[in-house]
């Protein structure tokens, strides 16, 4: 098995690129969201680097405060000798484009992790695409809104096959874990 990165070496990262604390918080999230999904997944008889997974998943916006801030922490990546979380990184933008569930990889992972949560928190498809959409409008892109549209049914093929696979919604595999949370001021023991 490879050596994968540690959550130490993302942290010093962080420092390096002046990785703002929201940017760091979204990250954390990405990497939460895209493991759980991939754990789920291999509950099912895939195998899936869920090291890889998070920590690519932590690293895939630290540079975020730089232009083409994927290709700066890809390289970045590379050079500390962590390949496989370079290419993920480099392609997060994009994602791999829908295929079928037997060919999902740790890419799939972050780019669905990283397109069902908004900020720092798990939101689903429809509330994610929502706010790319209104984005991409403020932004004077009205031309992408097409192609965010065609990625968006992308990617719910690929949720409606890993729904099938594991026999229940993806959003439910986070509205479980927060329904298991104790409510503030309510004592455990």
């Amino acid at each position: 098995m490879r050596k994968r990165i540690s959550e130490e070496e993302i942290f010093g990262l962080y420092l390096e690129f002046k990785t703002p604390g929201n940017v760091m918080r979204h990250c954390n999230a990405v990497a939460n969201v895209a493991t759980t999904i991939a754990a789920a997944l291999d509950e099912h008889g895939f195998d899936l680097d869920l090291e890889l997974i998070h920590g690519a998943g932590l690293a895939h916006d630290a540079a975020r405060t730089q232009a083409r801030h994927w290709d700066v922490m890809a390289d970045k990546l590379a050079d500390m000798g962590y390949p496989e979380e370079s290419i993920i990184v480099r392609n997060h933008m994009t994602g791999a484009g829908y295929h079928d569930i037997s060919q999902v990889s740790e890419m799939d992972m972050i780019w669905l992790g990283d397109r069902l949560v908004k900020e720092d928190e798990y939101v689903g498809i429809d509330e994610r695409f929502d706010y790319i959409i209104e984005k991409a409008r403020k932004m004077g892109a009205e031309d992408h809104v097409k192609d965010i549209l065609a990625s968006k049914a992308d990617m719910q093929r690929l949720l409606d096959q890993i729904e099938e696979v594991i026999g229940q919604s993806v959003d439910s595999l986070f509205e479980e874990k927060e329904e298991n949370l104790p409510e503030e001021g309510v004592s455990n023991e």
